[in-house]
């Protein structure tokens, strides 16, 4: 099972033993304080995802979602989900809705997050989702 949360901004994603940051950080990130190697210079909007490499055992910080699709295809599938094509970053609007759809906490909520349904809903009906989420009111 996958694991999804959020670093400095951007998708930390634990798939198969491997790292994963998905999106722009939109802070400042000591990666090697984190425990990955410091993957150098970030740009979302050449390449929306990189494998990150740990120098030692990384934890992917709560609230974070499990999800059954695994891999380089979790990476993609998230880019699709969550990643703003115009600037590579992720969209807060879009994580809230997965992690909070009620919308009751003002705060991140905490704990595990069963995301399975983020990897079965059809890329057609998500598109619809993502638009009405990201329009502009």
């Amino acid at each position: 099972m996958a694991k999804v949360g959020r670093l400095a901004g951007a998708i930390l994603a634990e798939t198969e033993g491997q790292f994963f940051l998905v999106g722009n950080p939109k802070e400042p990130c000591d990666f090697v304080a984190v425990g990955f190697e410091n993957p150098g210079v970030i740009d979302a909007l050449t390449c929306p995802f990189i494998k990150l490499s740990a120098i030692r055992p990384v934890q992917v910080p709560q609230p974070y979602l499990t999800m059954t699709v695994e891999g380089d295809a979790l990476a993609r599938l998230l880019v699709d989900r969550f990643v703003i094509q115009r600037n590579g970053s992720v969209s807060d609007r879009l994580w809230r809705l997965v992690t909070d759809p009620q919308q009751e906490h003002r705060a991140a909520p905490a704990g595990v997050i069963d995301a399975r349904w983020l990897g079965e809903i059809p890329a057609e009906i998500w598109r619809i989702v993502r638009e009405t989420v990201l329009k502009c009111t």
